[in-house]
């Protein structure tokens, strides 16, 4: 039987990077002690005690947690809740994560890309648009740690200056940080929400990173003033939050698992992002370029002047190797990115990353 193809498009864990073992014993815990409560609706903002948790490690209330299924869904509500003045325009890095431009375009959303280089979004380019247009945004959508797809993350110098520029201009920021803690090397660096303080900054994240994503838990923090019309749309949306799922992730944490498997994931998947960079090194022609992440699940690779990536995907694909082109990470028409590619790492095996690189390098 033959391999299966090699997979660098799939921004996902790897299934042996998943505790499948400890979160069943955690779903059997809290399905037989808390019985029905697990079962049943409840309030829109989610499972107490995951909200609790969240709270202590960002350092708010816990009044400003809401639970949702996901970042994303939580994304989708707060997209709809700031762009009530259709149509209304929204500021997001170039290139930004996808899914969040399929969202808003879909809303009729006009998408404006600011460049950004290897220290994250360039507050010039940000401060630039705001004083060209003097109608405001609805929001900055960025992700500053480990971004996707690119693997960049924002100095801690820049995150002062965005944060300086957003109270100047009161300007709102969605601040999407699932990646944050799967990093391999170096200090944190201070989240927007915490140099902000909360008024304007909106900070989501999710466990699907460093658990699972087959649970659809995520959290959003938000301005205390958005919190009750988050919950009611989320509420006449489906109802309640699946309360099973974020029990199990409570659970995961209240018995000590949540930390040793963060360890364990970031452990493994230095090892991928190592072999990944070492054959880039080792085989790709000059004139390429590529990112070099301390953490999270991507690189950005530049091609060499003059080549593009579709002819590129349909050949790797032929030979067994999938990506994502890069032009799927910007907005539109908009014909960035036509000679970039995300390579995830976060799937597949060290030595199926070496084969898999060497293949693109051999149809370069």
């Amino acid at each position: 039987m033959p391999d299966p193809p090699i997979s660098f498009a799939r921004g996902a864990p790897a299934p042996e990077l998943i505790p499948a073992a400890q979160l069943a014993e955690c779903a059997y815990a809290v399905a037989e002690r808390e019985g029905a409560k697990v079962f049943a609706y409840g309030p829109g903002v989610g499972y107490a005690p995951l909200r609790e948790w969240v709270a202590d490690q960002r350092g708010v209330d816990p009044a400003r947690v809401v639970l949702t299924v996901g970042g994303l869904q939580g994304f989708a509500f707060h997209a709809a809740e700031q762009l009530a003045r259709r149509p209304g325009r929204v500021l997001v890095e170039a290139p930004s994560y996808d899914r969040p431009l399929k969202i808003l375009a879909r809303e009729g959303v006009e998408i404006v890309a600011l460049r950004m280089d290897d220290e994250g979004l360039d507050p010039d380019a940000l401060e630039a648009e705001l004083r060209r247009r003097p109608e405001p945004p609805s929001f900055l959508y960025t992700i500053p740690t480990f971004q996707n797809p690119s693997g960049r993350s924002l100095s801690t110098e820049r995150r002062r200056r965005i944060v300086e520029i957003a109270v100047a201009h009161r300007l709102a920021i969605l601040e999407d940080d699932p990646y944050g803690l799967v990093r391999y090397e170096g200090d944190a660096q201070p989240s927007l929400l915490d140099l902000e303080g909360g008024e304007l900054v909106t900070y989501a994240s999710s466990f699907s990173k460093t658990a699972a994503p087959g649970l659809r838990v995520g959290y959003f923090v938000l301005p205390a003033d958005t919190v009750a019309a988050f919950e009611e749309r989320a509420v006449s949306t489906y109802i309640s939050p699946p309360f099973l799922t974020q029990a199990i992730i409570s659970e995961f944490i209240e018995r000590g698992y949540f930390e040793p498997n963060l360890a364990r994931v970031c452990a493994e998947l230095a090892a991928r992002r190592d072999a990944m960079r070492q054959a880039l090194e080792r085989t790709f022609p000059s004139g390429s370029s590529w990112s070099r992440p301390a953490g999270g699940y991507f690189v950005w690779l530049e091609l060499p002047s003059g080549m593009a990536t579709a002819d590129l995907l349909a050949r790797a694909e032929a030979e067994g190797v999938a990506f994502v082109r890069g032009q799927d990470f910007y907005p539109l028409a908009s014909r960035l990115g036509l000679g970039s590619v995300r390579l995830a790492f976060s799937y597949e095996t060290p030595e199926r990353i070496e084969e898999g690189i060497e293949i693109l390098a051999n149809l370069l």
